[in-house]
């Protein structure tokens, strides 16, 4: 009871800051966080409706093989995400739109959404998609950013029990499966994990992946993600967060591997393992917002995104820790403060952010 109340004291006076756009979100009922309102759904919402049926400018990332390849346009290569700026900002305007959709199916966009996604997720459109990856020179395509979307987009569609979904869920099983394949192959070759705050960034990847595994009761997928997972973050320690974050982070390298490990390791060897990776001094320095200087730039744009995964990270982290631990105050505090900060600027004007930060909020704000 005491936490809430903690927690409560810290919302009103953001709340208040921010009166100007507070209609989008509201204090939840028992004072754990936001949640946000069909007014704030339906003006995220309308950020990926804008774009996943606009298809310049285009960011393709697309190696080319042959003339006749070279030149196809991104709505050739790919009929379903080339929208959106690039693939997997695509991928997950897709699924920010099926998780709103979810959860609140009276909103105004509904039947635009429906109508957008019976459009681009098609049988047809999913499995030229899936030929792409059997193109020379892509198996390595989108790993793992875009595949932990897909992941994460098939996994919602998993769990909602709606005729269209169960309708784009099997259009979208050969791609999902492909990219579970894919997965799969590659995760013994990982010798070393990508530590980068960008797409590459291997526990962030890790994270829907091993969530998609359980909610679809993949057992070998998911066995497979935990040895991984260990092998190559289990020995970490004193990770150097006063590094971060990098010019173009949205990514906090050293918060995603532990949101990974406390999914991964039973919860006494996890504080064990936190202990001895954060240093009280590093995780301080992680509670300081970071300074986006240039919303029209392409890359600096990201810092806006890096809080807001920064917040679902010390969310979900301090859920896990025990309740006497004062690391867990400091992480909800700076949880809640990253997103009050960052929601204002989802819609700044500028395609650079528009085109991909709402997914970011929606996942901060309701995971």
């Amino acid at each position: 009871m005491k936490l809430k109340y903690f927690v409560l004291l810290i919302l009103l006076p953001v709340l208040q800051i921010k009166a100007q756009v507070t209609d989008l979100f509201k204090i939840r009922k028992d004072s754990s966080g936001f949640e946000l309102t069909v007014k704030g759904a339906s003006h995220l919402a309308s950020l990926p409706l804008k774009c996943i049926a606009q298809e310049f400018p285009n960011k393709t990332n697309h190696t080319s093989n042959t003339d006749s390849d070279h030149v196809l346009m991104p709505k050739q290569l790919h009929p379903t995400f080339y929208g959106c700026f690039d693939w997997h900002s695509s991928v997950h305007g897709h699924w920010m739109l099926i998780r709103l959709l979810k959860l609140f199916p009276q909103m105004p966009e509904a039947a635009k959404i429906r109508e957008a996604l019976n459009k681009t997720i098609t049988k047809e459109n999913i499995l030229n998609e899936v030929k792409y990856f059997s193109m020379p020179l892509t198996s390595s395509w989108e790993r793992t950013y875009g595949w932990a979307w897909i992941l994460k987009l098939d996994e919602e569609l998993f769990s909602w029990n709606d005729p269209d979904a169960k309708r784009w869920q099997e259009a979208m099983q050969p791609l999902t499966q492909k990219i579970v394949q894919l997965w799969t192959k590659f995760l013994p070759k990982q010798t070393y994990p990508n530590r980068t705050g960008v797409h590459p960034n291997t526990a962030f990847g890790l994270v829907f992946a091993l969530d998609y595994a359980r909610a679809e009761k993949n057992i070998e997928f998911e066995k497979a993600i935990i040895i991984s997972a260990k092998d190559v973050f289990l020995k970490d320690k004193n990770v150097p967060a006063s590094w971060e974050p990098n010019g173009s982070d949205f990514l906090s390298p050293s918060l995603e591997e532990a949101d990974l490990m406390r999914r991964v390791l039973p919860l006494k060897e996890f504080i064990t393992w936190f202990n001895q990776f954060f240093s009280v001094q590093n995780l301080k320095h992680l509670t300081i917002l970071p300074v986006v200087s240039d919303r029209s730039d392409l890359q600096i744009v990201h810092l806006d995104g890096l809080s807001f995964s920064r917040s679902w990270c010390m969310k979900g982290l301090a859920a896990t820790l025990p309740a006497t631990d004062a690391r867990r105050k400091l992480l909800i505090k700076s949880s809640i403060n990253h997103l009050s900060v960052a929601l204002p600027h989802v819609v700044s004007g500028e395609y650079g952010g528009e085109h991909w930060l709402a997914s970011f909020a929606v996942y901060a704000l309701l995971n």
